[in-house]
């Protein structure tokens, strides 16, 4: 793997953008930090937050290859800290953006710039921030400032928000974190490369969000070659990681029997996954509702695509993003599941309802549980195709010409 793949420098830029679009839009997303120096105070002795109770850390890009990294935590509700990790149960228990933003921005993220390199970031901070990544459960820290905190929320596309940060001088853990052994051989197993490490831990039962934070820390991969990776990188890089891990599993199972379409809607996204015969094969393709944070054109849908056949793809997606692999994670565990392959569309749309972003994991979320019911059956692919194109918001003729597989699709017909 290349990390460098992943790379975005604009990220300044880019989160500047998001709140700027959103704020346009009178939504009120600043609005869930109100309230937040009177909890900040209450719970800060002198120049030290004592009894705060970390659930994951945070790698920042900015100044890449020195990068803010830092311990988040709820402030004034450490009791209910496991409550702010995200993860898939947010799904399950149905939370909505304000849910979302309430929890995230309610979680202070002390950091201190360091080197990406392990070994010129080894520190006590650090040190303290990776064992933080490697914990099953929450973790007792007591954290020495430098300053106060800006109260301010972060937006990205990829991971979820971000709110208050504030430089930190030190950190040291107050207790013994409890780090699973699976997690333990792959930290302490420097000779294995980043990529079977974290295939390694997912084949062992744990999720990709509890894989990101290990990844993110630093905790896997080559001794020499050990890196901080940001967050927003280490989201993508681990479901594409995971993704071909499976890949290279699925193409040995025969293909499914039939056509089916499957639907989920969630925060104001909209899903179809059809699932046909045929060998591996897969694409994305969104549409996004005109005048929001995701497409700023006044009158007009954005539509954007991705695609791969059989062999995979080796080449990073720029369209789609972090979506592309998050969407195709949830699709090839269902295929490893069933012991099938198959030729897989996933189609996206974004209304005007998903008005903050909360980070692809509501995406890889939505499309995990499309397959909780078995779908309608549909006689072949461009019949189900043309189903889910009715009820989109764009014509035909802009679908096909971003969508390979359904181009494909009616060159086959047109040949008949």
């Amino acid at each position: 793997m290349r990390l460098d793949e992943y790379v975005d420098l604009e990220v300044e830029d880019d989160d500047r953008r998001l709140r700027r679009l959103a704020q346009e839009k009178s939504y009120e997303v600043l609005d869930y930090l109100d309230g937040f120096d009177d909890r900040f105070e209450e719970v800060r002795q002198g120049d030290s937050l004592f009894g705060s109770t970390s659930p994951s850390v945070f790698v920042g890009r900015s100044n890449y290859p020195r990068v803010p990294v830092g311990v988040l935590s709820p402030v004034g509700e450490e009791e209910d800290a496991d409550d702010f990790t995200t993860d898939s149960d947010w799904f399950d228990r149905g939370m909505g953006i304000e849910g979302v933003l309430r929890r995230r921005t309610g979680l202070l993220n002390s950091r201190r710039e360091t080197a990406v390199d392990v070994a010129d970031a080894t520190t006590r901070f650090v040190d303290a921030s990776r064992e933080v990544a490697m914990a099953d459960e929450p973790v007792d820290v007591e954290v020495r400032l430098r300053d106060d905190p800006d109260v301010d929320v972060s937006l990205d596309n990829v991971r979820a928000p971000t709110g208050p940060n504030v430089t930190a001088r030190d950190a040291e853990l107050a207790e013994n974190p409890s780090v699973p052994r699976a997690v333990e051989k792959a930290f302490g197993d420097d000779d294995w490369k980043a990529e079977g490490a974290v295939a390694y831990l997912y084949d062992k039962g744990f999720d990709v969000y509890e894989i990101d934070d290990v990844f993110s820390a630093g905790a896997v991969g080559q001794g020499e070659n050990r890196r901080l990776v940001p967050t927003r990188w280490s989201i993508t890089a681990v479901d594409d990681i995971v993704g071909k891990h499976i890949h290279d599993e699925i193409l040995d199972y025969p293909s499914v029997d039939e056509t089916t379409v499957h639907v989920e809607e969630y925060m104001g996204n909209r899903y179809w996954v059809i699932l046909a015969p045929g060998r591996w094969e897969y694409e994305l393709v969104e549409v996004k509702s005109p005048g929001n944070v995701w497409n700023p054109s006044d009158d007009e849908h954005y539509v954007g695509s991705a695609n791969e056949g059989y062999e995979g793809r080796s080449s990073y997606v720029d369209e789609t993003s972090g979506a592309y692999y998050a969407s195709r994670l949830g699709v090839l565990e269902h295929l490893r599941e069933e012991r099938r392959q198959a030729k897989a569309l996933v189609v996206r749309e974004a209304t005007d309802a998903y008005w903050a972003p909360v980070g692809v994991w509501q995406i890889r979320e939505s499309v995990r549980n499309v397959f909780n019911d078995e779908g309608a059956t549909s006689e072949t692919f461009h019949k189900a195709a043309r189903q889910v194109l009715e009820r989109l918001p764009v014509s035909e003729e802009r679908f096909r010409r971003k969508s390979a597989m359904y181009t494909g699709v009616q060159t086959g017909l047109d040949s008949f």
